[in-house]
């Protein structure tokens, strides 16, 4: 049985469709890679899987048990967690108070402030941020709010975990850091895993099936190799004109 099932999804704002008929199955502990250029409707996906975006229509199943339409703070109970594109951590917070306020609410519902803090301290060593857990989270340079925004998804006891662009921006060091990390937090949580990337090559590394996007649609899916030699991918990427020779 799969972890997510997504069936007919959709999102219309006014006469545009941001998310148009996506279906798509995750098993559990898989890695499902979304890819698709910018506008192509997979931050709006992972906003209607989370709860933070209302589906038009279409259903989301979480173990058999429809979520679509409910609040992310129930949806969060439920055991989905996410982090965002653009990263916003409680600035004024240290990095252990932000895990910690994570570690009181979603799935775990740590009551005890001192326990929080106790699991919140115990993630931060798995995820390498234990050193600068007294540092104000606006101190962490751009790898270190990231792997923050992963650690704060964890601290929620979840089941899935939705990954948007944690890549972006890294240097090719900390790119094979972050891949590490959610190689390790998937087989230490036993996670399943969707993750939106632009970059390529580690969205090939690390998932084991991939669903591409474009214009709101699922334009294919399937495993990586497959993937990377679709023609509907590299159309819907480079354009028919790809092989054209410079004038």
């Amino acid at each position: 049985m799969s972890l997510l099932s997504v069936r007919n999804l959709a999102r219309r704002y006014g006469g545009n469709l941001a998310v148009d008929d996506v279906s798509f199955d995750l098993m559990p502990g898989e890695i499902l890679g979304v890819m698709g250029a910018n506008g192509a409707g997979k931050t709006t996906l992972f906003g209607m899987i989370a709860g933070n975006v209302k589906p038009s229509s279409g259903q989301i199943m979480l173990e058999g048990q429809a979520i679509q339409g409910q609040p992310p703070e129930r949806i969060n109970a439920l055991g989905v967690a996410r982090t965002f594109q653009i990263v916003r951590p409680f600035p004024g917070m240290s990095v252990l108070e932000n895990v910690a306020v994570a570690a009181m609410y979603g799935r775990g519902r740590i009551a005890s402030p001192a326990a929080a803090r106790e699991h919140a301290l115990e993630l931060l060593r798995e995820t390498g941020l234990a050193d600068r857990a007294d540092l104000p989270a606006s101190q962490l340079n751009l790898a270190g709010r990231k792997r923050l925004e992963i650690t704060r998804a964890l601290a929620t006891r979840p089941r899935l975990l939705l990954l948007d662009e944690v890549l972006a921006g890294l240097n090719a060091t900390e790119v094979g850091a972050a891949l590490e990390l959610i190689r390790e937090v998937r087989q230490r949580y036993g996670l399943s895993i969707v993750i939106i990337e632009h970059v390529m090559k580690a969205l090939m590394r690390l998932s084991d099936r991939i669903v591409v996007m474009h214009e709101g649609r699922k334009v294919v899916e399937g495993l990586p190799a497959e993937i990377a030699n679709d023609p509907r991918v590299i159309k819907a990427y480079l354009g028919e004109r790809r092989h054209a020779v410079p004038a």
